[in-house]
């Protein structure tokens, strides 16, 4: 071997400046799906990620269902190293609205009742309630489940006591409101389970639900009795009349017979959530106007702190409202509304409410968007929203609670421009690459900013950009918050050692969080760096477990 060729081995050994196609020597580092060189999170940390941010829709490098597998190949791990732990985790997240949707939980807590020792299935089932909190949930547990395990005893009864365990009124409420999904009806899951209880107008009920109206006599189960009169209502006075004397909810009313005025009477008793899915079609029908009362009690909902957590609104879920309902049609095109601007602004600020207050920390904070390729095709769930539009949003509920920082959005071009529009450009370390100062903030609206960074041209993933860039301008900051799927690859130096190299040069002890945006199992913080954290994106704790972080409270 030649000396050139020792050389250029040494460079590319180089532990200080290491090409991220390749491992840096002495680390513990794993090749992601982009192929190039990241840490990998612990099981834990990935079982949390696929809580959260789900699996639906893949990445732009992995399928959907590849990426499912991959995630269920990990609980199976978590699982066999404690059951108990991986059901808690679950319960927290699901109980407490920390994540968009509630599916992964459901899945998750299957698993652990089919898969786990005897002692662990029994407390996943004795947990069942925690988790799938009304009909939908407790059908897609149904349909999960019976993949991992046979219906024996303890499924049969964990499902018969989960209506049971319900007084009556809100039992006949799931009754009515939640009647099948999945293949799955509460008839099917009542012959199935064969709920027990000594309670009369329970027992009706359940047998309502199995042999129908005409075989009891019902008129002491006022919701049902409501339920059974909609249908056989000839005018739209009397729908209206028993919608609200009985706070019928719109699911137990037929379509056909759901007018404009069936549809006020309904809004006062409708959930959050259910108000919110909603909006579109309420503007469609004239309900929701500038004028309009209806529009003042819905107004005062969305900004309703306590009914957003009550309701275990997610920011995400509001956002994907938001940019829908701006929209003025369907996600699919059907469906056209009027937008009253009222409801955008209040959606706006919903969703900085959902995440509760965060505290400021006064410090200097670069706020980093990876705006490359893989993160404009990766989707978040099934929302139609990209993990490009969606880590923009969340980094503005950090930018709203700080006076001191900048937004930047980095990509590698191979020496294009990669950026237009109103972002500024500082230079000085590469012309193969695209950091650019973004011209959003926390006074433009959040579909606006997701429109302005979803039509950004994109290039590769680079994710030592950031630093790179602000030590070559000679800029300060304390923390480096970088939003970003972790397919970094195109680099010529890992962003660890970038961060590393900017520590040296101004003798900030920088900090940086990688906020993940996809469920895989990659980050670019190194665990054995302690000024480094790698966290779940849109992970509704994550705000303030960053700020703590950067004051050193981590």
């Amino acid at each position: 071997m030649s000396v050139k060729t020792y050389i250029k081995e040494a460079k590319n050994s180089n532990v200080h400046s290491t090409p991220q196609s390749q491992a840096v020597p002495g680390k513990n580092q794993s090749q992601n799906n982009a192929g190039g060189y990241v840490f990998t999170i612990t099981h834990w940390e990935q079982l949390k990620r696929f809580l959260i941010l789900g699996s639906e829709g893949g990445t732009y490098y992995v399928g959907e269902r590849k990426l499912t597998k991959d995630n269920a190949q990990n609980v199976i791990k978590c699982i066999a190293e404690d059951g108990k732990r991986v059901i808690d985790l679950v319960v927290d997240i699901s109980d407490s609205g920390r994540a968009p949707k509630n599916d992964p939980a459901l899945f998750v807590l299957a698993m652990c009742a089919g898969l786990g020792n005897e002692e662990e299935r029994r407390y996943a089932l004795e947990n069942l309630s925690k988790v799938a909190r009304i009909g939908t949930h407790l059908f897609h547990f149904a349909e999960f489940v019976q993949n991992f395990r046979g219906w024996g005893h303890s499924l049969r009864n964990a499902i018969g006591k989960w209506y049971t365990n319900r007084d009556t009124d809100n039992l006949q409420f799931q009754l009515i409101k939640y009647q099948g999904r999945d293949g799955w009806t509460n008839k099917d899951l009542i012959r199935l389970s064969h709920p027990k209880t000594n309670e009369q107008y329970k027992n009706l009920a359940l047998r309502w639900a199995v042999k129908g109206y005409d075989t009891v006599e019902m008129s002491n189960l006022s919701l049902i009795h409501a339920f059974e009169q909609v249908k056989k209502a000839t005018t739209e006075k009397e729908v209206v009349e028993l919608v609200e004397n009985y706070g019928l909810p719109l699911e137990a009313i037929p379509t056909e017979r759901q007018t404009k005025k069936v549809l006020a009477a309904a809004l006062p008793t409708m959930g959050i959530t259910a108000i919110i899915r909603n909006l579109g079609r309420f503007s469609k029908e004239g309900l929701l106007t500038n004028t309009s009362l209806e529009t003042v009690f819905v107004i005062g909902k969305i900004l309703d702190k306590d009914t957003l957590k009550k309701g275990r609104v997610h920011p995400l879920n509001i956002l994907v409202a938001l940019k829908t309902y701006q929209s003025g049609h369907g996600m699919r095109g059907k469906g056209e509304w009027d937008v009253v601007s009222k409801i955008v602004d209040a959606l706006d600020e919903a969703f900085y409410l959902s995440f509760g207050l965060v505290e400021p920390t006064g410090k200097r904070i670069c706020l980093a968007l990876d705006v490359s390729g893989s993160m404009t095709s990766s989707m978040i769930g099934n929302m139609n929203l990209s993990a490009r539009e969606a880590s923009s949003a969340m980094a503005m509920v950090t930018a709203r609670s700080e006076k001191n920082y900048e937004i930047i959005g980095f990509t590698s071009d191979g020496g294009r421009s990669s950026f237009s529009g109103n972002s500024s450009r500082r230079g000085g370390y590469s012309s193969h690459n695209a950091v650019s100062v973004l011209d959003i903030s926390p006074r433009r609206r959040l579909d606006d900013i997701c429109k302005y960074t979803r039509e950004m041209s994109f290039g590769a993933t680079d994710c030592a950009l950031p630093m790179l860039y602000a030590s070559a301008n000679n800029l300060e900051f304390d923390t480096f918050i970088t939003y970003t799927d972790n397919e970094t690859w195109a680099g010529n130096i890992h962003p660890f050692q970038a961060l590393k190299q900017y520590r040296q040069k101004t003798g900030i002890d920088a900090r940086l969080i990688a906020v993940g945006m996809t469920a895989t199992e990659y980050s670019i913080a190194d665990p054995s760096d302690s000024g480094m954290l790698d966290i779940v994106g849109f992970d509704t704790s994550a705000p303030n477990i960053m700020s703590d972080f950067i004051r050193g409270n981590l």
